[in-house]
């Protein structure tokens, strides 16, 4: 990156920390279960239309969508009709179910709070770029671009705002970068996944008296044993991994349960792999089926893994973002695979990553924290990102 415009991003970045912070203290506190959002979604469509967005909407899903247009003199010069969108997002949701006022607490170095990091701080971030770029249209090249807070990313959300987005406006999005996790993170390959929920239902029945009919737990703990350790299919084009998250079942301890049920995923980043997996448990299951046994699987969740679509614009896409994080930062970026909102536009071979913009750790617990002074790296690589030229791409 040219030193001036490096110099530049990191006088902006710095000119405004005071204010990014108060942002994020803000709308940390601020509970946001997954599926229920509303409560940041309003904050983030008021502050937006505090700093002088012309145009703020709140989508049914509570997705908040912040469009901005380039300056007229660069629009000027630009195709007519309905423009391609370079799209910027981070997601609203964070893992906790707390619905009063989320605790939090700071040192001289570190915020801590629950989810402060994944993925408040990082929408933070967005948010300050795009106040920039709400004054200073020009910084956009003539670019349209749409500003994204979206909901469903954790858990069971199943990327709900992300794909509900895609169902909006797939056919004018020409790029999408979301911003997760930590600096130095580029993700551009998804982690697709398959979820389910497992569930055996006998008859019942007391301890002794009916000793011998089919215990409904130890039925789904023989699926489970066999869900780890039958063979995996042959050929398989990509490494998988697979869980049982959570069970639960019976009623007492002189009762031959008659219910359980098991929490089940699949992760790979081949959806070819994650098929087959999806076959091998239909298989078990199948084989376990007895008389006086019901098993049921019920799919709640899936996220897509990747397409094979436009390979060399995904590349030169993450080519980009790879060597933004490195100027900035002074890092090699970490490009493992994960799985985040950017599965959406991958699995549709839209160029697409995920980018991480802050620095911290214990993500996914109530200890979680950031380094404050991160946060003005991580506004330096989201200005830059949002203010590049389509053509430097």
């Amino acid at each position: 990156m040219d030193p001036d415009r490096l110099a530049r991003l990191h006088h902006i970045a710095t000119a405004c920390h005071e204010e990014e912070l108060d942002l994020l203290r803000k709308l940390a506190r601020i509970p946001a279960p997954t599926r229920h959002e509303e409560r940041r979604a309003t904050f983030v469509a008021d502050w937006l239309r505090a700093q002088g967005a012309k145009k703020v909407i709140v989508t049914p899903e509570h997705n908040v969508l912040c469009p901005l247009a380039p300056a007229p003199e660069d629009e000027a010069e630009t195709d007519p009709g309905i423009p391609d969108l370079d799209v910027y997002a981070a997601h609203l949701d964070i893992v906790f179910d707390d619905t009063d006022p989320l605790p939090l607490h700071e040192d001289e170095d570190r915020i801590y709070a629950p989810g402060v990091g994944d993925d408040t701080a990082n929408l933070v971030g967005l948010l300050m770029a795009t106040k920039y770029l709400i004054h200073h249209p020009e910084a956009l090249h003539g670019r349209h671009v749409l500003m994204v807070a979206n909901v469903g990313e954790e858990g069971l959300g199943n990327l709900l705002g992300t794909k509900a987005l895609f169902k909006l406006t797939a056919p004018r999005i020409h790029s999408f970068t979301t911003f997760d996790l930590y600096l130095g993170q580029c993700i551009s390959v998804a982690v697709g996944s398959r979820r389910w929920r497992i569930r055996v239902r006998t008859q019942g029945g007391h301890s002794y008296q009916d000793f011998g009919r089919p215990n409904a737990v130890e039925r789904l703990c023989c699926l489970i044993e066999r869900l780890y350790h039958d063979p995996l299919p042959e050929s398989l084009p990509a490494r998988v991994t697979y869980n049982v998250g959570h069970m639960e079942g019976g009623t007492t301890v002189n009762a031959i349960a008659g219910s359980a049920a098991a929490l089940y995923e699949c992760r790979s980043t081949s959806e070819e792999a994650l098929e087959m997996m999806s076959a091998r448990l239909d298989a078990i299951v199948e084989d376990l089926r007895e008389e006086g046994v019901e098993v049921s699987v019920k799919s709640i969740g899936v996220r897509p893994g990747n397409a094979a679509h436009q390979p060399a614009a995904q590349s030169i896409f993450a080519h980009r973002a790879a060597r933004t994080v490195a100027d900035i930062t002074g890092e090699d970026p970490d490009t493992e695979p994960a799985s985040t909102d950017a599965n959406i536009p991958l699995s549709l071979g839209i160029p697409a990553d995920c980018v991480g913009a802050v620095r911290g750790a214990l993500l996914h617990t109530r200890d979680e924290w950031i380094d404050k002074d991160s946060l003005i790296d991580g506004l330096s690589v989201i200005l830059s990102l949002m203010t590049s030229a389509r053509d430097a791409r």
